[in-house]
């Protein structure tokens, strides 16, 4: 690790702040940045102690980013609709030119009710000192918020958290807890209720999808570095989304998550139909097998196609031209595979980043449909607060922004990690076998830390 080659970067960096100071700020909003040193981005971001420390490592593995401090941090409580968000990041971007500055951040799956303390309904940060990696490439950024202070005082507070930057230490060695007690809510009669609510025929008429999800509570008997555990997760299923929030020393929203909602390349948007699901097989010839089932299970396919044609729906008064993949592929993780269909879409002028968070999130893979009908099911009959879990999380900028849909996720409490999983319920689904699938989402995360 080249400590020296870095510590110079960063002296060199508070020099240009330095010399900053003898000229008057061009715009409210600021970045200075240069190439730097390979580093390994998770170990110095578990080696800081400024908060927040943010991670995300896009699904395509071409970037990576760890960010950390905030010059402006935007939470939003219950209450709070898109309109209102929608005017603040606009007003947000008039105060800088440059397309690099970006905003990381989430909202959560249901903004109408109260969501994790820390994170709000919605939070989005632009952080003070970010490292990221394009390709080979690194480069190290200090972000200046002048809009809420004199340039004086923001300088200095940017050359102080600069020298507060720590040399990046090892991770942890993985090591597997001890599980003291488990709780699931809703435990399995629930569950079978609920599913048995869902397929009755009167209320799937109106209600044909709800995607139910449980939350499982770990108690464990040492301290959980979640930094360790994102980093084992991410070598267990690099083809996904990894990304974390911790916004103080006592709780960590981790994910590796499959789900894109959306990335938008100015008027180009990307998104997908990821629904349906089986195990891998324990051979080629086996996982070809269920591969195989898959594409061709009429339940799975009627629920993929269920969320193709929501999407698309949404999106066609946003765009000039939507196209979605007509057949379905299939997506493969390290325990499970989804059926998954590819939507591209060119979006009219002047469409803004919150019309499409409100389009698409949440979507019906992790809702259901009609939207509304299963949010108020779920809202009234799930049991617990889902906060992030099943959000949206990501970055906005001038010119591009991409969110992933945040399923497989942890969010890890000083002797405590929550897990959640989630399951589309449509006519003719099994309590038993659907609960099973809730399992084998989790197998991967389990493997990681728990001595099973």
């Amino acid at each position: 690790m080249p400590a020296h080659a870095l510590s110079e970067d960063l002296k060199s960096l508070i020099d240009k702040l330095i010399q900053l100071k003898q000229v008057p700020p061009t715009e409210p909003i600021v970045q200075l940045s240069l190439t730097t040193v390979s580093i390994p981005l998770i170990s110095w971001l578990a080696s800081q102690h400024q908060y927040p420390r943010i991670y995300w490592h896009g699904r395509d593995k071409v970037e990576e980013v760890a960010a950390i401090g905030a010059c402006k941090d935007f939470k939003f409580e219950t209450g709070v609709d898109d309109k209102t968000l929608a005017n603040v990041y606009e007003q947000q971007r008039t105060l800088s030119s440059n397309p690099e500055i970006r905003y990381y951040g989430g909202v959560a799956f249901d903004r109408s009710i109260e969501s994790w303390p820390e994170f709000g309904n919605s939070r989005f940060v632009l952080p003070r000192i970010e490292f990221r990696r394009s390709d080979n490439q690194f480069s190290l950024r200090v972000n200046l918020n002048f809009a809420d202070s004199t340039p004086e005082e923001e300088i200095n507070r940017a050359i102080a958290a600069i020298e507060a930057v720590m040399p990046a230490r090892p991770l942890a060695p993985p090591n597997k807890l001890t599980l003291l007690s488990r709780n699931d809510t809703p435990d399995f009669p629930r569950w079978k209720t609920l599913v048995e609510q869902v397929v009755e025929p009167k209320f799937n008429q109106d209600t044909p999808k709800v995607v139910l999800s449980r939350h499982t509570e770990l108690e464990v008997n040492a301290q959980v570095d979640p930094w360790m555990v994102l980093a084992c997760w991410q070598g267990r299923n690099p083809n996904s989304f990894q990304f974390g929030f911790q916004f103080s020393p006592d709780r960590t929203y981790i994910s590796c998550s499959p789900e894109r909602l959306f990335r938008r390349r100015q008027q180009e948007l990307f998104t997908e139909a990821l629904a349906g699901t089986t195990v891998r097989g324990l051979n080629q010839e086996e996982d070809t097998a269920l591969a195989n089932a898959l594409l061709e299970d009429n339940k799975n396919s009627v629920e993929n196609q269920l969320v193709r044609r929501h999407i698309v729906s949404m999106l066609s008064p946003l765009s000039q031209h939507v196209g979605a993949e007509e057949t379905a592929t299939i997506f493969k993780l390290n325990h499970i595979q989804h059926l998954h269909r590819a939507i591209r879409a060119e979006l009219k002028q002047g469409v803004n980043d919150f019309q499409l968070l409100q389009a698409l999130h949440p979507t019906p893979a992790v809702g259901g449909l009609p939207r509304q009908s299963a949010m108020n099911f779920i809202r009234e009959r799930e049991g617990y607060m889902r906060g992030w879990y099943a959000g949206a999380c990501g970055y906005f900028n001038k010119y591009e922004s991409e969110f992933s849909v945040a399923i497989r996720s942890a969010l890890i409490e000083p002797g405590k990690i929550n897990l959640f999983a989630g399951a589309g319920i449509i006519a003719g689904s099994d309590p038993e076998a659907e609960w099973q699938e809730l399992e084998n989402k989790l197998a991967t995360i389990m493997s990681i830390l728990i001595e099973l």
